[in-house]
This record gives structure tokens, C-alpha cells and sequence, in this order.
């Protein structure tokens, strides 16, 4: 696999890995909130490589080797993430890419395609809330036991909120074996349960990601930035995409359940794709078929 890159996007510096091709069509790849870009899995990116893209996977600020801040003293809020994408295809000379966006990278694209639709060759969402959602309002009413009002998103599922219930009454795991252990508890429950779950396989990828970060606390400053502008989302804008979009979603997903299909409602001439078995990962059983999806889609379209 490539080597990685440091770019510097305005004041940070975002750790980049790119591989196959320049010259094929660029694909950038942008993860959930708090999570690293080696989470997208190196298969999967294999596979879209050998299927002729440029592929671009990297770490958002205050996750893995990108820039760690104080956010006390450098505030930022969900919009400086968003220019940190249109920042890194400027650092690579990329004038519009196909961008797949998982979680919140889903979000981050949605936002991106109805505000700078030049920039947007195509775009993939995967197990991501619509923009102008305010899916964590709805995701914080659930954990506080809240009544969610009329017209919001569906909330997550009782074993996701049963999860971090008992985690916040719980002392925060101490040292690198108990963050382990709890973020391959977390990965289970996001798993979902219909496919098998490969807990030896996710200590690994657990071991890895916490190795790999410069600071494994800094992750929270993600929460810290939407809080502190709760109201971040444009609303009623998704109407604006014409991105040809393709809207991913696991039939067993427990963090935004039915979300997918309100994208797809929302975005024109969307497509809506549900995955028998996944929950909110990107685990090998599905590996083929997000891949040979994403191909068909972001293939025979103008650079």
C-alpha cells in the first residue's frame, strides 16, 4: 500500500495516503466524525483501485497523525472540517472528485455537493444522516431517554442506546488495553447483529488506530465542535445537489436507521442502495459489494 502524505489545508496539517493512478479518476474518501481515514478498509480500497480510480483516504483533524489542537484556545466548528475537504483536493491540484463520505463524511458531502456543486463529480453517502437533519440532537434526546418530537429523523436503536447509557454511568476506560477494550466493544455494537463479528481481527484494527494517533483524546474535540454550533447544518438545501448521488445504507444499522431513504427523498434522481446485514461498518462481507457499487457508479462520467 502507498506511503502516507502530510498537506497542509490552512492552519493544519492533514495526514493523506493516495493510491493507484493519478491519471485515473479521482476518488477521496471521507470518514465519520472522530474516526481515522484507515478505517476506510485496505481491501475495499484495493478493490477500487484495481477497478481504475485514483483513491485518496485521509485523517480529519484531531484524529490519527493530522493536527491535534487546543481547542480551548483554537476553537473550530463542523465547517472548518468541511474546507478541510475542498482544502486537501486544492493541496493535490483535484479540481472536482467522486466523494464517497461515511457517517458524518457522508454529511460532509452531502454539504459540499449543495454548496460547490463544481467540486462534485459524484457522490456516495454511506450510513449518513440528511443535512439540515440535526441527527445529533436527535441521537442526544435519545441517550438522554428524551421523547423525540414530530418530524424528526428516526433515533438510533435500543442497543446503541443501551451501550452508551451504561458506558457514561461507567468510569472511562484508563490506559491502552481498557480503551481497546471498549472501542471493540463500541465497533460490536455498531457491527450490528447480523454478521459475524471478528473480534480478534478488531483488536487489531483497535491496536492500530490507537498506535497510530498522535493524541487518542483529541477525537472529542469533534463533539466539542458541534456543541459549541449546534445549529451548523444548512437546511432545505439538498434540493441544490446534481451530483449523480448514490445513497448506501445497511439493513441492520443502528446509529441512523432509515436515513439513507430521506436522502434519497431529498437529493433529485438519487439512488438508494440497502445492504443486506450491515450495520454502521465497513466489515469484509461487504467489501465487494460497496466496491463494485461505487465503480458502477462513479464510472464512464466526465473528469
Amino acid at each position: 500500500m502507498s506511503q502516507g502524505r502530510m498537506v497542509n489545508v490552512g492552519d493544519v496539517e492533514l495526514w493523506t495516503e493516495e493510491f493507484g493512478d493519478p491519471a485515473h479518476p479521482p476518488v477521496l474518501l471521507v470518514m465519520g466524525s472522530m474516526s481515522q481515514g484507515v478505517l476506510w478498509p485496505d481491501e475495499f480500497v484495493g478493490r477500487l483501485v484495481a477497478g481504475g480510480r485514483r483513491v485518496i483516504r485521509y485523517d480529519h483533524r484531531d484524529t490519527g497523525r493530522s493536527t491535534t489542537v487546543d481547542f480551548d484556545s483554537h476553537p473550530y466548528t463542523w465547517a472548518a472540517i468541511k474546507d478541510d475537504v475542498l482544502g486537501l483536493l486544492d493541496a493535490y491540484g483535484i479540481g472536482a472528485a467522486h466523494i464517497v463520505g461515511h457517517s458524518a463524511g457522508g454529511l460532509l458531502g452531502q454539504w459540499i455537493a449543495a454548496e460547490q456543486p463544481d467540486r462534485v463529480l459524484t457522490l456516495t453517502v454511506i450510513g449518513a444522516s440528511p443535512l439540515g437533519g440535526r441527527e445529533g440532537q436527535v441521537l442526544m434526546r435519545a441517550l438522554m431517554g428524551q421523547e423525540q418530537p414530530p418530524g424528526s429523523l428516526p433515533p438510533p436503536t435500543p442497543e446503541f442506546v443501551e451501550f452508551f447509557t451504561k458506558a457514561a454511568v461507567n468510569p472511562p476506560p484508563a490506559g491502552r488495553r481498557e480503551q481497546i477494550d471498549f472501542q471493540i466493544e463500541l465497533a460490536r455494537v455498531l457491527h450490528g447483529p447480523a454478521l459475524p463479528f471478528d473480534e480478534d481481527g478488531q483488536r487489531r484494527v483497535e491496536e492500530r488506530l490507537h498506535d497510530r494517533a498522535a493524541d487518542p483524546a483529541a477525537v472529542t474535540n469533534h463533539q466539542r465542535a458541534g456543541v459549541s454550533a449546534s445549529e451548523f447544518e444548512p437546511a432545505g438545501i439538498l434540493h441544490r445537489v446534481v451530483a449523480p448521488t448514490l445513497v448506501i445504507e445497511g439493513t441492520h444499522e443502528p446509529v441512523k436507521p432509515g436515513h439513507g431513504a430521506l436522502i434519497a427523498q431529498e437529493i433529485p434522481g438519487a439512488e438508494l442502495l440497502m445492504i443486506e446485514g450491515m450495520g454502521h461498518t465497513l466489515p469484509p462481507q461487504v467489501h465487494r459489494q460497496l466496491a463494485d457499487a461505487i465503480l458502477e457508479h462513479t464510472g464512464d462520467r466526465p473528469e
